[in-house]
């Protein structure tokens, strides 16, 4: 497998990173969401300094790419009009928090997510940038697949806990100790070694032996995991899907246009607040059995410099071969930073073709190497395991 630059960190507004086709400038909303005035002013910005393509992350954030050197300065000061610029570049990298989308305007979900927002922000903890905070606080653990370190969420009684990822309890605390219980966790990750591992993570930090300290550590349960949710409509609005998250900027000025907000997910999905139907365009997935929802592509070629090969060309064209209950990951290289987790079935592409692994992420052994895109394409059985 070829050898990739790991570049160790997300970019961020104000700290791009160059891709194949220019700067991306990745914007992350306050407690997920946007109102219709900035999503309308992001898409705005994509198509007078990008080139017009909008990525969605699987940490719920929003990438505006192909920004030009030039054209970077005039960006940044268009999201600092639109309230989406941090003070520093560390305390954006900080700031790197997963909101539940099936929040109320009752509930506490948004007020958790400013407490911790201003906790981090007065806070000196030096967290790796991929180092991330869930609050999951509703009645059935929605963000369970999604990448956290420290994750607030109920247990069974229906009392809020702070959990490390990686753990199977948390610690049960009152509304008020939140946020404090949170960042205490966070600090005991850097004391305790964390931030010099390998993969710099809370669950590998366990796994590797730490141990989480007993006045955070706790035996609440969380409640139950819930399935991750398809497009439809729901009480707050219409769940759609963006086509391996990513859309033209007409596509995100259309909702903002016929939206009251929109909430991010780290499914690749939007959930359009006040809309009693369903949205209509060709980059949008409203269908809950459309193949594509169970496909993760990455860039590719040529948007990504690291990548082997057109990814979503290929994706889209072994989409309708993929069974109902499993899972492809095409990555263009073996960073795999569309996905990082495991899939039933993952194409890693190389110099010499894509290598096939089943059942693991890129990092694991493939069990077929160098397979061309076109024999994948006219032998899709290969992926499941057949001839």
């Amino acid at each position: 497998m070829s050898a990739v630059a790991v570049k160790g960190w997300c970019p961020g507004a104000l700290r791009p990173m160059l891709s194949g086709d220019g700067l991306v400038v990745r914007i992350r909303p306050r407690a997920g969401r946007l109102d219709a005035a900035q999503a309308a002013g992001i898409a705005e910005l994509a198509a007078r300094y990008g080139n017009g393509l909008i990525d969605l992350t699987s940490r719920a954030n929003l990438q505006i790419r192909g920004v030009s050197d030039e054209g970077y300065p005039p960006l940044v000061d268009g999201l600092a009009e639109l309230g989406l610029l941090d003070a520093d570049s560390n305390a954006e990298a900080q700031r790197n928090i997963l909101v539940t989308p099936f929040w109320t305007a009752a509930d506490e979900t948004r007020s958790l997510a400013t407490e911790l927002e201003q906790g981090l922000a007065s806070a000196s903890l030096d967290l790796p940038t991929k180092f991330g905070f869930a609050i999951d606080d509703g009645n059935a653990r929605m963000l369970a697949g999604a990448s956290a370190d420290i994750r607030i969420e109920r247990d069974r009684s229906g009392g809020l806990l702070v959990r490390a990822d990686g753990a199977q309890r948390g610690l049960s605390v009152r509304r008020s100790e939140v946020v404090q219980a949170a960042l205490a966790l966070a600090e005991w990750f850097v004391a305790s070694g964390g931030v010099r591992g390998e993969k710099r993570r809370m669950a590998a930090h366990l796994a590797g032996g730490a141990s989480v300290p007993e006045t955070l550590r706790g035996d609440a349960e969380p409640v139950v995991r819930s399935a991750d949710p398809a497009p439809g409509l729901y009480p707050a609005g219409a769940m759609v899907g963006v086509v391996f998250g990513q859309m033209p900027h007409q596509t995100l000025g259309d909702l903002a246009g016929c939206a009251q907000a929109l909430r991010m997910t780290p499914w690749r999905m939007m959930l359009v607040e006040g809309m009693c139907e369903m949205p209509r365009g060709t980059d949008l997935v409203t269908d809950a059995g459309d193949p594509r929802l169970r496909v993760v592509a990455c860039s590719g070629a040529p948007r990504c410099g690291e990548a082997h090969a057109d990814t979503r060309m290929l994706a889209s064209a072994l989409a309708r071969h993929i069974p109902p209950d499993a899972r492809l990951h095409v990555s263009g290289c073996a960073k795999g930073c569309a996905h990082s987790g495991s899939a039933d079935v993952t194409l890693v592409a190389t110099d010499d073709g894509f290598d096939l692994i089943r059942r693991g992420t890129t990092r694991d052994a493939p069990v077929i190497r160098g397979l061309a895109s076109s024999y994948l394409v006219a032998n899709p059985s290969v992926l499941t395991g057949g001839h």
